[in-house]
């Protein structure tokens, strides 16, 4: 299995929110990012699908500044 196609797996969570909001950055911005980014992105998914929620609705903010960055570009980009 490629990488990308286990990210995909690995980001349908089982909530069509969740879903949609990381296959979004799966889709846009996973090509052109850098390889810290995507390793940042692959670490993302293990967290607890309540701690992605919080973050992405902005009622919690994660402490590592790498998947800071890239729950703050899934919320500008959704403005969730």
């Amino acid at each position: 299995m490629s990488t990308e196609a286990r990210l995909r797996w690995r980001a349908r969570r089982g909530t069509r929110e969740l879903d949609r909001l990381l296959g979004w950055w799966l889709d846009e911005c996973y090509p052109q990012a850098s390889v810290e980014r995507r390793a940042g992105f692959d670490a993302l998914l293990d967290c607890p699908d309540p701690d992605l929620w919080d973050w992405l609705t902005g009622h919690a903010a994660p402490v590592e500044p790498h998947f800071a960055a890239i729950i703050d570009e899934i919320r500008a980009h959704h403005r969730v």
